[in-house]
């Protein structure tokens, strides 16, 4: 059977199935991690393309994914099975998500590019791509170093009634807040949920937690984690970590994950401090307008 480029609306049971062999495949030979959001894949809408997927008959050689959150610039990850590279399924995979993001009105468009890919980077090159920004990604495999809980703070699930607070941190943070803040707090679910971090019943932080299942492991993730500038330096932040470190895994993560920008040296050495360790770095590439 000749090979076929799959654009998808929404990944059945045994799409998934073969995305994750396909991670297992890629990992064992590239190491680091892919970032393949699978709390998103598992929960695509099915009303637009989001998916790339290249079959040889029934085996799985290539993915590519589409992932928007709340309103900042899509990102694009994929991956292609490294017996199967060197054929053109990664350029492929990838003119097919710029006419997916064309098709559904998306503006600037990332490629998250694994920094040791040197396949990876030329074809980032290849279609235009410029170096826009770097993360390191960081893997606590255990729990977190001890400290002190302060008892003033405490974190608790945001409710809809907390976008305002909660946009005022993000802010202020990171100069951005999501699109449609309340709609995803009221999304909240054991699955992702945003927190706030309270200091004698004031919001002074919040952050964002996942925890999915994949290919018998249960990763925790941390992201969008801010302490309002006003209040930074007195080790909320410290404490917030080592508390949603617990959280993940008393909830069942053997593992968490987070991502820091590399300039970020501050955070570095937090997350560091922390018990985390970098397993890769990953750039990303702004792609041009068609």
């Amino acid at each position: 059977m000749a090979d076929v480029l799959q654009r998808s609306a929404g990944l059945s049971v045994t799409a998934l199935e073969a995305i994750a062999d396909l991670e297992r495949r890629v990992l064992a030979v590239d190491g680091g991690r892919l970032k393949l959001e699978w709390n998103h894949l598992r929960a695509r809408a099915g009303d637009q393309v989001s998916d790339m997927l290249w079959w040889d008959g029934d085996r799985l050689l290539g993915f590519g994914g589409i992932y928007v959150f709340g309103g900042a610039a899509p990102e694009i990850a994929g991956m292609v099975d490294p017996a199967a590279r060197r054929r053109g399924i990664g350029g492929a995979l990838l003119d097919a998500a710029v006419e997916t993001c064309r098709e559904r009105g998306l503006g600037k468009r990332l490629l998250l590019v694994p920094h040791a890919s040197v396949g990876g980077r030329a074809l980032a090159l290849s279609r235009g791509g410029r170096l826009d920004h770097s993360e390191h990604a960081l893997l606590l495999a255990g729990d977190p170093t001890d400290g002190p809980d302060d008892p003033r703070l405490t974190l608790r699930p945001a409710r809809v009634d907390d976008a305002e607070a909660v946009g005022a941190i993000l802010g202020a943070s990171f100069d951005w807040t999501p699109e449609d803040l309340p709609s995803l707090l009221a999304r909240n679910s054991e699955q992702e949920r945003t927190l706030v971090v309270e200091e004698d019943g004031r919001p002074v932080g919040t952050v964002r937690i996942t925890h999915s299942r994949t290919a018998g492991t249960d990763t925790g993730g941390i992201y969008g984690f801010a302490v309002h500038p006003a209040d930074q330096g007195r080790g909320i932040g410290r404490d917030v970590l080592r508390r949603c470190c617990r959280l993940l895994r008393e909830e069942g993560a053997s593992r968490v994950g987070l991502e820091v920008a590399v300039e970020n040296e501050h955070a570095l050495g937090l997350y560091t401090d922390t018990g985390f360790v970098p397993v890769t770095t990953e750039d990303y590439y702004a792609l041009p307008m068609p």
